[in-house]
């Protein structure tokens, strides 16, 4: 069952619109690939940070889906509506093309259900914009031939600990997304926030990719 835990209004207060969040490199390209006053839906939305972010800087109509408590609650207290439920399980709360634009940061890694989170996202909103570490990094491949599983600042965690399933290079993605009938509109393979243009499927930390439905 899902629950709304706030509706916030399309604009924040002056006093809280005076102090501007910190967005990681991912989420400072994905807000550059979403328009003024869209209506956005935020998958997995942790603390809302972006939530907040498009709300305040681009007047944008923000939801999110979470299911951990802690999280909802620091969207809560940033004003921002926020629904509790398990990606598992489907959007189906939300009707076909409600959003503008769905976004699921650095969360895709850890989907059982990869290809249906990304039907369903081509489903409820016009565009969609994911972003993962890329497993691919020349560091990681290092890690593996030295007979270890890598961690990184994007892969922080041990093996026996981490949330992360499904883990892919950007190649992977670009190939599930062809499979799924998902047009690619916007494509950043970045490392410590830079566009990396020379061999990016090794070199790069984070991919961020943009795509419509056909």
């Amino acid at each position: 069952m899902t629950a709304l835990a706030q509706r916030a209004p399309v604009t924040a207060p002056a006093a809280q619109r005076a102090v501007m969040p910190t967005l990681r490199d991912d989420l400072r390209q994905i807000a550059a690939w979403i328009a003024d006053g869209a209506h956005v839906l935020d998958l997995g939305c942790g603390d809302g940070v972006l939530m907040s972010y498009l709300r305040d800087s681009r007047s944008a109509r923000v939801y999110g889906v979470e299911i951990a408590d802690d999280s909802i609650l620091q969207c809560v207290r940033r004003g921002l509506s926020v629904i509790q439920a398990d990606l598992e399980s489907g959007l189906r709360m939300f009707p076909d093309r409600m959003f503008d634009t769905v976004v699921l940061s650095q969360t895709l890694q850890a989907m059982h259900q990869t290809e249906a989170v990304l039907r369903e996202m081509a489903r409820v909103g016009r565009q969609g914009i994911v972003s993962f570490p890329n497993f691919g990094h020349w560091r990681h491949l290092v890690a593996l031939l030295g007979g270890r599983m890598p961690v990184s600042p994007q892969m922080p965690y041990q093996w026996y600990d981490t949330p992360n399933v499904h883990l892919c290079t950007p190649r992977d993605f670009e190939i599930l997304a062809g499979r799924l009938g998902l047009v690619i509109t916007g494509r950043a393979l970045l490392a410590n926030g830079r566009p990396v243009n020379v061999l990016p499927g090794l070199r790069s930390k984070l991919a961020v990719y943009r795509f419509e439905p056909k």
